[in-house]
């Protein structure tokens, strides 16, 4: 498939955001349980959701890049029923706000207590939030990733992994902007951070390297007699059918050499996983910088591992139209 950058910067993006708000709440409902140090709420999760939304405005306003005509964008969401498109078009916004509002109730330090739970814990407007963030954002890393992974003639996105590599990348590359966002809101706060950015990254590492490894062993179902319907053993393709490109060739073929996605590939696999968990380790040692280069190696790598997941999908028309002249 032809990557789109507009789509590119608007999952990595708001993935990022989205793992930042989990970190955010993460944090909170530890302290919550004296598991860890209450930080600043205003400096920590007041200026920490305003980072978050700033990433999730970015990211929107992407994806109209992406779009014929933005000003009919609010159609999109007319199919919700069936289309996780739609349904991602509905969370996203809902999502938006849930962060702002759980970043105004601890900017304003607007925390009375609605009820007690048994063993007398506390619950506030930001912990509903909190919880109800929780829950959107994993929806919307559900919603993001079964756009892909609901197309079954894409056999390389029609699998759970997809959705889970979403669900990881996201949130390692949310919390290492945590860590790296804590070094400045809540230094006390940074091992902690950090610490799970590394196990995420870690995780996400296996579950990426395991989708690779499915989509290097997959065998095309369609073949070059089925796409033109003659059943003749030996085909030869001379042309495309066409004297110049078209809708087809552009939008579903990438038109980069093999040598330019291995090279992609290696480059994510290096700048994603184990350079950034070197960077964390650094930075869990008392380097802030480490962190801050954390987050901006992974996100570079990120951008080239979304690149490639685009790429990677051979959409079976390509069987008709490979070859050029």
């Amino acid at each position: 498939m032809h990557p789109a950058f507009s789509v590119i910067f608007l999952t990595t993006l708001i993935g990022a955001a989205q793992g930042l708000f989990l970190a955010l709440f993460t944090v909170q409902s530890y302290a919550a349980f004296k598991l860890l140090p209450a930080p600043d709420a205003h400096a920590f999760y007041g200026q920490g959701s305003v980072l978050a939304v700033t990433l999730l405005v970015l990211g929107l306003g992407a994806s109209f890049f992406h779009l014929g005509h933005p000003e009919r964008a609010w159609r999109s969401a007319a199919m919700w029923r069936t289309s996780w498109l739609s349904r991602e078009v509905i969370v996203l916004p809902a999502f938006m706000g849930i962060v702002f509002l759980y970043g105004l109730a601890h900017w304003l330090d607007w925390h009375p207590v609605l009820m007690t739970l048994p063993g007398g814990l506390p619950v506030d407007p930001s912990a509903i939030l909190g919880v109800a963030g929780t829950l959107l954002a994993f929806a919307l890393f559900v919603c993001t990733g079964m756009i892909y992974a609901c197309l079954k003639f894409l056999a390389e996105w029609h699998s759970p992994l997809t959705v889970i590599n979403y669900v990881l990348l996201g949130g390692a590359s949310g919390f290492t902007l945590a860590a790296a966002f804590a070094t400045a809101a809540a230094p006390e706060l940074v091992s902690f951070l950090a610490g799970w950015a590394v196990i995420i990254t870690a995780l996400g590492l296996i579950s990426r390297a395991a989708s690779l490894y499915r989509n290097a062993r997959l065998k095309p179902k369609s073949t070059l007699q089925t796409a033109i319907g003659i059943k003749h053993p030996k085909i030869v393709q001379k042309t495309q059918g066409f004297m110049g490109g078209s809708f087809n060739t552009r939008e579903f073929f990438h038109g980069k050499p093999i040598a330019v996605l291995r090279g992609i590939k290696w480059f994510f696999l290096i700048a994603v996983f184990p350079l950034p968990l070197l960077l964390l380790l650094i930075g869990m040692q008392g380097n802030s910088g480490g962190l801050v280069a954390a987050f901006v190696v992974q996100y570079l790598g990120l951008l080239a591992e979304r690149w490639f997941f685009f790429a990677q999908a051979n959409h079976p028309q390509n069987l008709y139209y490979q070859s050029i002249a």
